[in-house]
């Protein structure tokens, strides 16, 4: 009987249709049957043979009529079973309007007993079909068995979407929930365990492969514990998009998808003053540094949400503008209010025809050079860039009144052991000097303000995509340093926070955000390689390769001398940090550009950093060849 059924494709419309008219004429019969008590003799008298053929007739008009033949019935849903009730009221109503023109044809009784008894038949069948359907797709062939994480509607969709794929060998063997009163319940024939009390159970009982999160309402740390106890039992975790990211609105099957580590070191959703940021940016123009990169570009995707009346993307990369630009222009109709401007942050003539041609009144300056060890070989490069870059950014801001430019600093920039963080550090010093010399001589001027945190997921040359890289070429996974740690937070999480320090700065502030706890990132490779099905040490191996110039075994948020104050976000806090006159930091940034002009320069990388270390006496080389200057 299976093999039939596997070999048989959709059952033709014509032979459903005729199914359905036997049902129609079987009911009409029984329905002659129950109102004379089963009395055969009883037939003759009311002429049923005339009476069981209107009705079949009467049904067949009907089924035209609501096409209930037409659904496939092994994907019967409530929009066929309605068909089916629609069509069997019309029967009805036919049959009762031919007995109002013609004395009695069908007694009312025996019509209403016919129609109550075709409906349940002509429903019972359609679902007995899909059943067995099921059921020959659960038999011996099932290879895998599954739990769903969540009962709710996502969880009921998945399963859904799971039992109606005829070509997987799936079968959905349980729910895990919190809800205490869901627990023990039963739905589509699979029972809801708890997924704090009941996991090793179902799991020895069940020896399920596979675990589908499928709802949106579970906490990061019941998402860490479940994915934990599924890895220590040999389970994969899978997981089902956010709503806005089903294609077409709806939930395909192919949708279904490996956990990422991203979405086990993020943290719970940020809540923001969402009306107060709009007040800030609604109908005004923001410039943003970096735009091709992953931060910058996060920020104009957020950015957009708030309604600027001008939006002006500023990148040296030419194909990361275009790539952002069309991206932007997808999401939102902008035209003549979205601007590619091509430039290099270092090309004061440049970006003062920027400037001067679409007068930003809000600039977010993301724009940097951020790889530690390359920075490291390459220091006048970091210098032009991170320091003269923002001064000119800066400088132009006041010229030509900017109300606000928030700079995009790294956790890098405290205690700095590395030129890159250095350089950071030396651009926060300009801005925030600068801002104090402005209140200084009371000049209503730009505001500048500050933020610094620490790495972001997947952004261009983090270790996230570094070791998905590795895992996929077989390894090995080169982990610096076994002790080695660092603060994680997601772009968009990073972005919203800075929209939110953005609005609430008043100027000279150099907000901090809350990272979180540090990750050990040997311990990130490890978790990368289970989630990937692998056996470190058998599959792959991790190697430690040594700490590269300028790294850091910890990154610190503030500086010993540096305390935080709270604002009104529990996740933003304000660094009190050490103040340097502005005149003593122009002459250092001044000395900084003559010896970067100077074309033949004996010793000119060392003069560099002797200079950067004078003026920030924190800067304390490590793994460096510059270490000797301290």
């Amino acid at each position: 009987m299976f093999n039939r059924l596997k070999t048989l494709n959709v059952l033709p419309r014509w032979i459903i249709l005729v199914i359905d008219l036997i049902i129609f004429s079987l009911a009409a019969l029984l329905g002659y049957l129950l109102r004379l008590n089963f009395q055969i003799d009883g037939l003759y008298q009311y002429d049923f043979l005339r009476g069981v053929l209107i009705y079949t007739i009467a049904g067949l008009i009907a089924s035209l009529l609501t096409r209930s033949f037409a659904g496939i019935i092994r994907y019967t849903g409530i929009q066929d079973t309605l068909r089916v009730l629609y069509g069997n009221l019309i029967t009805l109503t036919i049959v009762s309007a031919i007995n109002s023109l013609s004395e009695n044809t069908i007694p009312y009784s025996v019509a209403l007993i016919a129609f109550l008894v075709s409906l349940v038949f002509s429903i019972s069948y359609r679902l007995l079909v899909k059943e067995l359907f099921a059921f020959y797709r659960t038999i011996p062939q099932t290879q895998k068995k599954v739990l769903i994480m969540g009962a709710g509607r996502l969880g009921i969709m998945t399963k859904q979407l799971i039992d109606d794929d005829t070509r997987s060998n799936v079968k959905v063997v349980g729910f895990l929930e919190d809800n205490p009163r869901k627990i023990g319940r039963v739905i589509s024939g699979v029972k809801i365990f708890s997924a704090t009390d009941e996991f090793e159970k179902v799991v020895s009982r069940y020896q399920p492969t596979e675990l589908i999160l499928a709802t949106s309402k579970l906490s990061l740390e019941k998402k860490n514990e479940l994915v934990d106890k599924s890895l220590e039992f040999g389970i994969k975790v899978t997981s089902i998009p956010s709503t806005d990211q089903w294609m077409g609105g709806e939930l395909n099957i192919n949708q279904i998808r490996e956990i990422k580590i991203e979405e086990l070191l993020g943290r719970n959703t940020i809540v923001l003053n969402n009306k107060f940021i709009s007040q800030q940016l609604r109908n005004k123009r923001v410039l943003i540094t970096g735009a091709a990169g992953s931060i910058g570009g996060e920020i104009v995707r957020q950015i957009i949400r708030y309604f600027p009346s001008k939006v002006i993307l500023l990148d040296q990369s030419e194909t990361g503008l275009f790539e952002i630009e069309n991206e932007i222009r997808s999401i939102k109709k902008m035209d003549e209010s979205l601007v590619s401007y091509v430039a290099d942050i270092t090309d004061r003539i440049r970006l003062r025809d920027c400037f001067k041609t679409h007068k930003p009144q809000i600039v977010f300056h993301a724009a940097a050079y951020k790889h530690v060890p390359m920075m490291e070989m390459n220091v006048p490069e970091a210098i032009v860039c991170n320091i003269l870059g923002t001064k000119i950014m800066a400088d132009l801001s006041i010229e030509f009144d900017v109300e606000k430019f928030i700079m995009i600093s790294t956790d890098k920039a405290v205690k700095p052991t590395s030129v890159m963080g250095a350089t950071k550090r030396a651009a926060e010093v300009y801005v925030q000097s600068l801002n104090d010399f402005l209140i200084n001589i009371d000049a209503e001027s730009t505001k500048f303000i500050t933020t610094r945190f620490g790495n972001v997921l997947g952004s261009n040359g983090s270790v996230i995509p570094i070791f998905k890289r590795q895992i996929q070429a077989g390894g090995p996974i080169t982990v610096t340093h076994p002790e080695i740690t660092r603060y994680f937070m997601t772009i968009p999480e990073a972005c919203s926070l800075v929209l939110e320090a953005a609005t609430m700065g008043e100027g000279g502030e150099v907000f901090v955000f809350d990272m979180g706890k540090s990750v050990k990132i040997v311990d990130l490779a490890r978790r990368m390689i289970q989630l990937s099905g692998l056996v470190e040490g058998k599959d792959i191996d991790i190697v430690f390769s040594g700490l590269r110039p300028g790294e850091k075994l910890y990154e610190e948020l503030l500086d010993d001398n540096e305390n935080n104050m709270a604002t009104h976000h529990p996740k933003i806090m304000i660094a009190q940090t050490r103040k340097l006159d502005f005149k003593e930091v122009k002459d250092f940034v001044g000395s900084l550009e003559c010896l970067i002009n100077k074309e033949q320069a004996v010793d000119k990388e060392n003069d560099i950093i002797r200079i950067l270390k004078s003026m920030l006496v924190e800067y304390k080389s490590q793994s460096s060849k510059f270490e000797a200057l301290d």
